[in-house]
């Protein structure tokens, strides 16, 4: 055996072992989202009533280590069922809620020191926020938001497609014979690519941005012309491949560009020979965004309807309860609310946001070992402390802690222990790249070229080729970065080939086919006002206008799927 293989052996019997492990204590079937909320508590008071009857309030906090996300339960005489509220706590740190026992009818926030005194019954107050138009309506002064249902934007493109597969017959082969058909390549970028010294003219190579990317010796220096790119880098003209420029008025931000076929894969492979990456995806340019941790902390959202929570249909017929309306034993949010869209309390901070994970239709197993465990091994995701799908061992998972700090790894059963801290996750498939658990050294993930047992999306013919993207850690002398990268047009070992390349300790794949799916933006201020810039210049076309004002995507409106952002850190300017 290469020792390249070898390590994939290695990796392998460690998903194995891991998978058979004893799986956490998850409810079979469930009636409603608390119940999965495996660190939730709650407290009841009495509410004033009438003809000497009371009512009864209900808060619970689903996560008390992240204190974010609560649920305000009212029951009283004369309402015909229970009402409930979602609410935020924009300031989890420094704000702490408890219901009034001395004045019922009273939530109390204990806000620094000052306590402040919210009214719920009567329940005037908290109807007004509920009937705003606004997804996080202020409620209680503003310190509290009411988290309001509002239908989530979507393109032309995904109406049709979720039309097609909701309710057409075999609509989603319709949907993919249309997409390798006349959508395979459609986004592709080749550049120009030439030997000989650099000609770019303002530009900076950046200094305290990630290592370059390792390229291909008898090369050289190779700059090129990526027409695409839509961030500034201070200058004009082609960049040098693999090296990393420093966005202009965005510290810590880095953007780069490169074709396949000009790295160096060090994968036990020959210098120069990609194994497996035909000419197309060699030269189809890769366009990468770098975020130093150090300066920016990481968020996820969840759409107001992707990923859902039922079963996806790639789930086989045996593994699919009829009791259970989903792998969680539930099928919607309810009674909470996805917003999708960034909370109003951090958009001072956001300076990126970028598209998820696969939808739920596509997020679990057909076939191999993770199709036959854990209901298919559906792709997990956490919001804000909250459980909305449980997450799966064997997954490439993207975490935040309640202290800000990230993490990207393969999921095991042992890591539910830190489930109550952790703040955001998201789920999406198999690694790219990953970690050897013997000696720590990353390589391709053991399941990168086995279309169906990782799930990679693309036909069973494997035609596997198509604009995607992914993100991967950089870890590099003490520093930790996370980069975004947009293939525009790749199969996954050209993914895994260019992580490696770029130095990734671990790397996963994100979505796939089309722009929406693929957007990423960086946001400065210049002034009173705010500049957007998109990671291709084509992506502006997800955004919106109202009147002369730019409502950028995930900002601005509400969007129908999930979302990772980016926030400076407190203290940082």
């Amino acid at each position: 055996m290469t020792p390249g293989q070898v390590l994939r052996f290695r990796l392998a019997a460690a998903l194995a072992a891991s998978l058979l492990q004893t799986p956490p204590c998850w409810p079979d079937q469930g009636t409603s989202i608390l119940e999965i909320q495996p660190g939730r508590t709650s407290e009841t008071a009495p509410l004033p009533g009438t003809a000497g009857r009371q009512g009864i309030a209900t808060l619970t906090n689903l996560n008390p280590e992240i204190n974010s996300q609560f649920l305000l339960t009212l029951q009283a005489p004369g309402l015909a069922e229970a009402l409930h509220y979602p609410i935020e706590n924009p300031a989890p740190v420094s704000q702490r809620l408890t219901l009034s026992h001395i004045d019922p009818g009273h939530l109390l926030i204990d806000a620094g020191g000052r306590t402040v005194r919210c009214v719920l019954w009567p329940r005037d107050a908290l109807e007004k926020a509920r009937r705003s138009p606004l997804a996080f309506a202020p409620w209680c002064d503003g310190l509290l938001y009411l988290r309001n249902t509002i239908r989530g934007n979507r393109t032309a493109l995904e109406a049709t497609t979720e039309f097609l597969r909701d309710h057409v017959w075999r609509g989603e082969q319709i949907v993919a014979f249309v997409r390798h058909e006349f959508y395979q390549d459609a986004f592709m970028e080749r550049g120009r690519a030439q030997p000989g010294a650099p000609t770019h003219t303002g530009a900076l190579v950046s200094r305290s941005g990630p290592p370059p990317a390792r390229m291909i010796s008898t090369h050289g220096p190779r700059e090129i012309d990526a027409p695409g790119m839509g961030l500034d880098v201070g200058g004009a003209g082609a960049l040098l491949q693999g090296q990393w420029y420093a966005v202009v008025g965005l510290d810590g931000i880095h953007a780069s560009v490169v074709q396949p076929g000009a790295l160096a894969e060090g994968d036990s492979v020959a210098a120069g020979r990609g194994r497996g990456l035909d000419s197309v995806e060699s030269e189809a340019l890769v366009y990468l965004v770098a975020f130093d941790l150090a300066a920016y902390e990481i968020g996820f959202a969840l759409g107001t309807e992707h990923p859902r929570l039922g079963w996806s249909t790639r789930a086989q017929a045996n593994i699919r309860s009829a009791q259970m309306p989903g792998p969680d034993g539930i099928a919607s949010a309810a009674p909470l609310v996805r917003t999708g869209m960034v909370s109003p309390a951090l958009l001072p901070r956001v300076v990126a946001t970028f598209t998820g994970g696969f939808k739920r239709e596509h997020g679990a197993f057909r076939y191999g070992t993770l199709a036959n465990i854990n209901h298919a091994s559906h792709y997990g995701f956490v919001e804000q402390g909250v459980v909305f799908s449980r997450l799966n061992p064997g997954l490439s998972t993207l975490y935040v802690l309640n202290d800000g700090s990230v993490g990207m790894k393969t999921w095991a059963r042992g890591d539910d222990r830190m489930l109550g801290r952790v703040r955001h996750a998201r789920q999406n498939g198999v690694p790219l790249i990953e970690r050897d658990p013997a000696g720590g050294q990353s390589t391709f993930g053991a399941l990168v070229d086995a279309w169906g047992q990782g799930n990679w999306s693309g036909s069973a013919d494997e035609r596997l080729r198509t604009l995607r993207a992914g993100t991967c850690l950089i870890e590099h002398a003490g520093r930790q970065f996370l980069v975004y990268a947009y293939f525009s047009t790749a199969t996954p070992r050209a993914m895994a080939r260019v992580f490696k390349a770029f130095g990734c300790s671990y790397a996963m794949h994100l979505d796939m086919n089309a722009l929406e799916h693929t957007y990423l933006a960086l946001y400065r201020p210049v002034g009173d006002h705010m500049t957007v810039q998109h990671l291709v210049g084509q992506m502006a076309v997800l955004d919106k206008h109202s009147g002369t004002t730019l409502l950028p995507r995930f900002l601005g409106f509400a969007d129908d799927r999930d979302f990772f952002y980016l926030m400076a850190r407190k203290g940082k300017p």
